[in-house]
């Protein structure tokens, strides 16, 4: 098979790459399931106060009863970027000029002589990649925080039912360290003592986030002056009604939506910045082409330049030729 300039053939290397990024995605993934749905990680207990008010809001229920349910979430979290991206790169394709300059930063890949990676396919699943990386990481550091912190929801007390007849609880500044006071449903507890910082915000921001950054990096048509930032706006404005709606629910407190908000910021701008490029193609820009060795090649063979005084002189000579005449 004949092989083009744009064109790459590979036996090793690249599928050395794809193993061990396999192999991080799988690590991420594992450490984000022990953090969700195991015991492993044994959340901090921290002290209160047992007339905090603000520890007394009313208990909103389960998180399935919630207005944003975690089912809803993590869908829409997950299917908004990933359908943008595979309509985005897709129209893109069709469009002659944007696949020009596609093809032109990007190589098609042969990995011996089953893998064929076209541009189209490794822009798909680069950026949907780093998509889902970045959405795990950002749950992975979420549940560390609440875990290490084991800072208290707003409805803690309500939940945690104290004892306000023992001697912990008879002064009223005392700040109580005894986990044991609390008489209320263990599982319901355990999840009111991992309010910071929220997951659903970060989560959110993320998304819309990476989503937004796709969309004003890569779709550059006329005809989307106004669909850009009505999609990107809309995205974003999702992700910040969303961390409202955990604060009206007395679920977190403004201090965790906010560092939610900073904390999947951080990872968006990260990951589009560094590791995608601001969704470019992973070649750089065309190399100059050097010039050529002046050494060695004959001094003849260099072009003739006249000097100021050959000049003058030829002035001089043709001048005095005329008064001759």
């Amino acid at each position: 098979m004949a092989v083009g300039n744009n064109t790459r053939r590979s036996y090793s290397i690249i599928p050395c790459f794809i193993f061990v990024e396999l192999v991080i995605m799988a690590g991420t993934v594992l450490l984000a399931y022990y953090f969700e749905c195991t015991d492993t990680f044994q959340v901090h207990i921290q002290g209160f106060f047992c007339q905090d008010g603000d520890l007394m809001k009313p208990y909103p229920g389960t998180e399935e009863e919630s207005f944003i349910t975690p089912l809803v979430l993590y869908c829409v979290l997950a299917a908004t970027p990933t359908a943008i991206i595979f309509i985005g790169e897709i129209s893109m394709y069709f469009i002659k000029s944007t696949r020009e300059s596609l093809i032109a930063e990007e190589k098609t890949i042969l990995t011996g002589e089953c893998c064929y990676l076209n541009p189209l396919l490794r822009r798909i699943i680069r950026f949907i990649g780093v998509f889902a990386f970045g959405l795990f990481v950002t749950d992975i550091f979420v549940n560390a925080g609440q875990v290490v912190t084991g800072h208290l929801t707003p409805y803690f007390l309500t939940v945690c039912k104290p004892n306000y007849t023992s001697t912990d609880c008879r002064a009223h500044h005392q700040f109580v360290n005894n986990g044991n006071i609390c008489t209320g449903d263990l599982e319901v507890i355990e999840k009111a003592r991992r309010s910071f910082p929220s997951k659903h915000a970060a989560l959110s921001i993320y998304s819309a986030l990476y989503a937004t950054m796709y969309i004003t990096s890569t779709i550059k048509t006329k005809s989307s002056r106004l669909a850009k930032p009505v999609l990107c706006l809309g995205t974003l404005c999702t992700a910040f009604l969303t961390g409202l709606n955990r604060v009206s629910e007395y679920r977190n407190h403004c201090s965790d939506v906010i560092a939610g908000f900073i904390l999947g910021t951080a990872v968006a701008l990260f990951l589009g910045m560094c590791v995608v490029h601001n969704f470019k193609g992973t070649q750089g820009s065309p190399s100059k082409p050097k010039s050529e060795d002046s050494r060695g090649v004959p001094l003849m063979a260099f072009p003739r330049i006249e000097s100021p005084l050959e000049t003058l002189s030829a002035q001089n000579h043709s001048a005095s030729m005329t008064e001759v005449t």
